[in-house]
C-alpha cells in the first residue's frame, strides 16, 4: 500500500512538473499571453505598531490575469520605494510591473508597509525602520501560505514566491532575503531593540506560516553587508544606475531627501559576493544613469522588465532565449564593509594589496604587497567566522597554501602596524 501511495505521489509531480512546462512551452511568463489584469484593491494582509506608536493595518493589491484558469501560480510581492518615509502600493512603477507581469501569466501583490523614521536621521532609526518593513513583508508572504492552505483564494503556488522592490522596496526584498541572523544587526542597532521590534520575523501577522521565498529582486536596491549573502542562499536578480546617487552603486551612503544616515553595500557588491560564491544570479547596471532610471524611461522600463522575465523564467525552469543579457558591472575602487557575526565591523581598502593571484585557486594563491614591513599579521576568516592563522613568512609576494582547508570563500585579513585592517576575498576550489 504505501508503495502504490508512492507512486500517486509520484505521479502527481510528474504531472505537475508537465504542466509547469506546458506554460513555458506556450509561452506563458515569458510572454503577454493574457491581454488583461484583475486587480483587487485594498486586501488586509496584517497589523503592526509604527514608528510612533499608533496600530498601522497593512494593506495589498492583488493582480492577476483576467481569465486565468492555473490553479498554482508564482508569485511577485513588490514593494514601493520612497526612502522609507513615504510612497505607497499605487506608486507608478510597482503598478505598472504588477500589470506587466501578470499579463505574462504570474500573479502580483503590491503590499503597503509601514513607514515612518524616527529623528535623529541616523544608522539606528534608518536600520530599524528597513525591519519593519521586512517584517511586514513577511507578513504578507506568510499571509499567501495562510490562505493557500486554508481558503486557497489567491491559488498561489507556494514554492514560487519571490519578493521584489524599488528603492526602499530593493532593500526590503534584499534584506528579507539575506539579513537571517539578529547578530548581523550588531553596529547597526542595539540589540534590545531588535528584540523589542519582534526580531526578524516580527509580529505583523499570519503568524506560524512559512516565509520561504525562491528569490529576490531589487532595482536600486542594496543591503547593510554584502558578506550577509552565503552559500545556499536564494538567488537575486538586481539593477542599478551606475550614477545613483541616492542607493550606492557600491559600497557608500545611502541619502533620505539629502542627509547621508548609513553606509551600505550596493548592487555591483552583491554581485561581486555572489561572483565569489557561486550563488546564481543577474546583475544589469544603467550605465550613466542616476537613481531607478525605469521610472522617468520607458525604454529602461522596457531593459528592467525584460531583464526581470529572463531571471524569472530561468528560475521557473523555461528555457526561452534571453531579451536583455547581462551587461559586465562597472569597476571601480571603493571602500568595502564586511559584516560577520562575533567580527564586528570592519573597513577594507581594495587597494591596499596590489594583487592576489590565481584567485580563486585549486591549492595556493600568492599576496603582492606594495609594503610588507607595514604587515603584522594574516590570517583567512571563513564565512561562519572561524579565523584560519596563517603561520608564513609575509614578503611583498607572500603565498598562502590551501592545506587542509576546505573548498569555499574565505576573507584575507590584512592587520598593519598603524592599527588599520584591510579585507580581501579569497577563493579555494
Amino acid at each position: 500500500m504505501k508503495k502504490n501511495y508512492f507512486i500517486s505521489f509520484l505521479s502527481l509531480a510528474l504531472v505537475s512538473a508537465s504542466f509547469a512546462q506546458t506554460d513555458c512551452d506556450q509561452g506563458r511568463y515569458s510572454t503577454d499571453v493574457y491581454s488583461t489584469v484583475d486587480i483587487t484593491s485594498d486586501i488586509l494582509y496584517g497589523n503592526n505598531t509604527s514608528n510612533t506608536g499608533a496600530s498601522t493595518d497593512l494593506y495589498l493589491d492583488f493582480y492577476e490575469p483576467n481569465g486565468d484558469t492555473s490553479t498554482a501560480r508564482p508569485l511577485i510581492i513588490w514593494a514601493h520605494g520612497g526612502s522609507f518615509i513615504g510612497g505607497s502600493k499605487t506608486d507608478g512603477d510597482v503598478v505598472e510591473l504588477s500589470n506587466r507581469f501578470a499579463k505574462k501569466g504570474f500573479v502580483c501583490a503590491s503590499i503597503d508597509y509601514r513607514l515612518g523614521m524616527n529623528f535623529p536621521f541616523n544608522q539606528s532609526n534608518a536600520t530599524k525602520a528597513v525591519l519593519r518593513a521586512v517584517q511586514d513583508m513577511k507578513a504578507s508572504i506568510r499571509f499567501f501560505y495562510k490562505d493557500r492552505q486554508n481558503a486557497d483564494t489567491y491559488k498561489i503556488d507556494t514554492t514560487q514566491i519571490f519578493v521584489a522592490g524599488s528603492s526602499a522596496g530593493g532593500l526590503t526584498a534584499f534584506h528579507l532575503a539575506y539579513l537571517d541572523k539578529e547578530c548581523e544587526l550588531d553596529g547597526y542597532m542595539p540589540a534590545n531593540d531588535v528584540t523589542a521590534l519582534g526580531g526578524l520575523e516580527g509580529n505583523s501577522g499570519n503568524p506560524g506560516y512559512s516565509t520561504k521565498i525562491k528569490g529576490a529582486i531589487g532595482l536600486a536596491g542594496a543591503l547593510g553587508s554584502y558578506g550577509w549573502i552565503e552559500v545556499g542562499d536564494v538567488p537575486f536578480c538586481a539593477t542599478h544606475g551606475t550614477n545613483d546617487g541616492t542607493v550606492p552603486y557600491n559600497r557608500g551612503t545611502v541619502n533620505v531627501i539629502g542627509v547621508g544616515i548609513m553606509t551600505i553595500d550596493g548592487s555591483r557588491m552583491m554581485h561581486e559576493q555572489a561572483e565569489a560564491i557561486g550563488l546564481d544570479h543577474k546583475f544589469y547596471s544603467h550605465y550613466g544613469k542616476d537613481h531607478v532610471p525605469h521610472v522617468s524611461s520607458a525604454p529602461t522600463m522596457d531593459t528592467t522588465e525584460w531583464f526581470i522575465r529572463d531571471f524569472l523564467i530561468e528560475q521557473l525552469g523555461c528555457s526561452e532565449t534571453a531579451l536583455q543579457p547581462e551587461n559586465a558591472p562597472l569597476q571601480t575602487s571603493t571602500l568595502y564593509q564586511l559584516t560577520y557575526c562575533g567580527l564586528g565591523l570592519e573597513t577594507m581598502n581594495i587597494n591596499s594589496v596590489q594583487s592576489i593571484y590565481p584567485n580563486p585557486s585549486a591549492d595556493k594563491i600568492t599576496v603582492v604587497l606594495s609594503n610588507a614591513s607595514n604587515v603584522e599579521n594574516m590570517e583567512l576568516i571563513d564565512l561562519a567566522g572561524r579565523t584560519h592563522q596563517l603561520n608564513v613568512p609575509i614578503t611583498n609576494s607572500t603565498t598562502i597554501e590551501k592545506g587542509k582547508l576546505v573548498n569555499g570563500s574565505y576573507i584575507l585579513r590584512i592587520k598593519y602596524s598603524d592599527g588599520s585592517t584591510s579585507l580581501n576575498k579569497v577563493v579555494f576550489h
